[in-house]
């Protein structure tokens, strides 16, 4: 199974270039930085079944910035470890979406 993530900054439109993004799963954690269209895909590592988090560093992304979250911490659950999960974030300083991706 893979994951993948696609960070968008909804005040520019444009892709949330190095982010910093730390998969937790199981004992294990892994970060990564999004790249120059926003999106990570090489993990270096396989899923498995079980809940998995995303930390999204967005304090440090966010800068000088004023923004409301300091991180956002997306949870979801495996369920099928052959599938592919997609995790995309819709990020603003004063709100944010999610919703499992294709």
């Amino acid at each position: 199974m893979s994951l993948s993530t696609h960070v968008l900054d909804a005040v520019s439109g444009r892709p949330a270039v190095g982010l910093a993004v730390s998969w937790f799963f199981g004992s294990s954690v892994v970060t990564r930085t999004t790249d120059s269209d926003g999106r990570i895909s090489d993990w270096g590592a396989g899923v498995e079944v079980g809940e998995h988090r995303l930390v999204f560093a967005t304090r440090e992304w966010f800068g000088d910035r004023p923004a409301f979250y300091p991180s956002v911490t997306v949870t979801f659950e495996v369920t099928d470890a052959s599938a592919h999960h997609h995790v995309p974030l819709l990020l603003s300083p004063f709100a944010y979406s999610t919703y499992r991706g294709s």
